[in-house]
């Protein structure tokens, strides 16, 4: 993509994330489910709206991949919210500065995922060996989420990072106005627990930021399309958190669902990177042309049948067990 594109995708960026701030800002709220879900509906169409203006500038190939990459990593980012609940339960962050922390919290993502990106390309570029590793990580990563199973809050551990910020600096225990410090009656300054939500946050970030960056690279090598993907998966999850709610604890087996789709994209990588072999190891340093190459409708088709499937079975186990609670109370 030209650098013209670059300056007026990251300029309409730039703005989306100052009406955010400004709107959070001046009034931090709890927003309805009829706010949440027109801001969600709004993300989701922008997006979709983008995907057809990619397929009349360069094609139905690179808007399949925008899809596809944007879906990938709108699963992922739920995926996100998971921990995010658990960080907000466990530091009792009040509702109405949650707004403030999940938008702090996706410009941290933006800005890692960002570097991630540029990094991946480039070394793309130079390494083509690189898929290797790209592949058995995202298979490590898939195998280690199924052993998991559902997320609780015995998945979120307090790195080091955290246990050193709670022991050495001055923390309060009231979030007073939501901002990261606060002074005190008698004059001192102390860090609200608003600064620990916050390592909490953009650590986790970190983590998500390793999955999912190699994931999309597994689907496009365009880091225009890379970018864009994340950027859209990500713009609307302040709104979504608040949209699904409780709906997130009957997602049990989004886990498997999500691990699956990390599999099936570690195994692509792998193949594609047999394709473009240059180790002298294998092949003896040429491509293995034998290995099927998987399309990116066959990609789009298998991602979203696989979140269908782990999100309708889901909901059946939920609402089953549900029915079966109520059953053994007698009501």
């Amino acid at each position: 993509m030209s650098a013209w594109v670059w300056i007026v995708t990251l300029i309409a960026l730039v703005v989306v994330l100052a009406v955010d701030l400004l709107i959070v800002g001046r009034r931090p709220h709890e927003p309805s489910m009829r706010e949440a879900g027109g801001w969600v509906a709004f993300y989701v169409g922008l997006a979709l709206v983008f995907g057809v203006g990619v397929w009349l500038v360069s094609g139905g190939q690179a808007a399949g991949e925008f899809y596809t990459g944007w879906l990938t990593e709108y699963s992922l980012s739920v995926d996100n919210l998971f921990v995010f609940v658990i960080i907000m339960a466990r530091f009792a962050v009040p509702r109405q500065f949650q707004q403030k922390v999940l938008l702090i919290g996706i410009v941290l993502a933006l800005v890692m995922r960002g570097a991630f990106i540029a990094a991946g390309a480039a070394l793309i570029t130079q390494f083509s060996w690189v898929f290797y590793i790209f592949g058995a990580f995202l298979v490590y990563t898939a195998i280690t989420l199924f052993k998991q199973g559902e997320n609780d809050e015995e998945d979120f551990k307090e790195n080091i990072l955290i246990r050193w910020s709670k022991r050495a600096l001055p923390i309060s225990s009231s979030f007073d106005s939501g901002k990261m410090t606060m002074i005190t009656e008698t004059g001192r300054r102390l860090f609200t627990p608003m600064l620990i939500v916050m390592i909490a946050i953009g650590t986790t970030d970190l983590i998500f930021a390793l999955d999912s960056i190699p994931a999309i690279f597994g689907i496009t090598k365009e880091p225009y399309l890379v970018f864009t993907a994340n950027v859209f998966a990500l713009m609307g999850l302040r709104q979504l958190y608040f949209l699904l709610g409780g709906l997130l604890e009957r997602l049990i087996y989004l886990n498997i669902g999500l691990a699956f789709v990390l599999a099936f994209i570690g195994v692509k990588l792998f193949l594609e990177a047999l394709h473009t072999n240059t180790l002298s190891f294998i092949n003896g340093g040429h491509g293995v042309h034998w290995a099927p190459e998987i399309p990116i409708w066959l990609s789009l088709l298998v991602i979203l049948g696989t979140l269908g499937i782990a999100t309708v079975a889901s909901l059946y186990k939920s609402s089953r067990d549900r029915r079966k609670d109520l059953v053994n109370s007698g009501v």
